[in-house]
């Protein structure tokens, strides 16, 4: 494994990420298709011993036990001092007033569950998984510094949002001295390619290492444009960041091109792709079987041609901000599932 920076930072991660969503028992709320622990943890152990050192969750996440299952894992599977283990808060995980957002209140107790369901003393890096605009950011910003001060986290990472909010935020850190975002957990694939207006710019400005949530498309990137999944049934919220647009059926298409002339998969190309991008560290790969791994891998390896980019880039076509009424929507659905008032609302 060739291990990377993540930004500006001495932190060495591996170009590819493990993305905890997909581990977490069914029926705790989020999502329907997470592999209970029995079915998760050999997924896990694989990713260790392939040399993967970054490991992606939240509390979110079908309500704390992806976290309990990931967290469990790496103490059995791995070495403590050698994984990054990242997590998120944000999102509503019960019932209730503080039950949500980034309020100071908030962020220090849900930090101390986190810490709890994963059994260890501290994370590598603690993300805020959107923002909360409830909250005075100010407060938010002060009480994510003093998670780092106490030792319960190492760094501090950030989630989609606009770039103008992201700017805002790092200039506050830097005025008032408090610990910065070195990290950016965006939503960013050949089918989604808005970030490069000025996200990725900012970051790269910035010294900000990327962690591309969705690099496949939640799969779409991975199949030809007719073919289904048991997941692609279950998941209205993909329903919503894609829409069956031209531009993304010639895309889908290149990629089965390249793909079959090179006589390796879709997943393949399609992650090769983004290690051209400069700003990306390592993106967060969903893996529900060992073949995903093996792809995710096997990618590391593909040095795509310019022509073969230009002809992977070349039909993109501007599509939806992600950002405005889809994710309000998706977390309104959430909520609504938990019986939990969204943060804001």
């Amino acid at each position: 494994m060739r291990y990377v920076k993540l930004g500006r930072t001495g932190l060495d991660v591996s170009p590819i990420a493990i993305g905890g969503m997909t581990y977490g028992e069914p029926g705790r709320g989020h999502p329907v298709w997470s592999l209970p622990e029995d079915e998760s943890r050999p997924l896990i152990r694989q990713a260790v011993e392939a040399g993967i050192n970054v490991f992606d969750t939240a509390n979110l996440y079908s309500q704390g036990s992806s976290e309990e299952i990931l967290g469990r894992a790496l103490r059995d599977f791995a070495d403590r001092d050698a994984v990054v283990i990242a997590t998120k808060v944000r999102h509503p995980m019960r019932p209730g007033p503080n039950g949500a957002g980034l309020s100071r209140k908030a962020i220090l107790t849900e930090i101390d569950h986190s810490l709890r369901r994963l059994g260890t003393d501290y994370v590598d890096l603690y993300q805020i998984h959107r923002m909360d605009n409830s909250t005075p950011v100010e407060e938010t910003l002060e009480a994510l510094h003093d998670v780092v001060q106490s030792g319960k986290a190492r760094y501090l990472g950030a989630s989609s949002m606009h770039a103008w909010e992201f700017a805002t935020v790092l200039n506050l850190q830097r005025q008032h001295g408090w610990a910065r975002f070195v990290s950016m957990q965006d939503h960013y694939n050949l089918l989604a390619r808005e970030e490069e207006r000025e996200m990725l710019p900012l970051c790269a400005d910035e010294g900000i290492g990327t962690i591309p949530w969705s690099p496949l498309a939640r799969g779409r990137l991975a199949r030809g444009w007719d073919e289904a999944t048991g997941r692609s049934g279950q998941d209205p919220f993909a329903d919503m960041l894609y829409t069956e647009k031209d531009s993304d059926h010639a895309i889908i298409d290149a990629v089965g091109e390249i793909a079959g002339a090179r006589g390796v998969t879709r997943a393949q190309v399609a992650l090769a792709w983004l290690r051209h991008q400069p700003v990306v560290a390592a993106p967060l790969v969903g893996v529900s079987r060992p073949s995903h791994l093996d792809d995710a891998l096997a990618s590391l390896d593909i040095q795509l041609t310019s022509d073969e980019l230009a002809r992977l880039e070349a039909p993109y076509r501007p599509r939806y901000d992600f950002q405005g009424v889809s994710h309000d929507t998706e977390l309104a659905r959430i909520s609504a599932r938990l019986g939990i008032r969204p943060a804001g609302a």
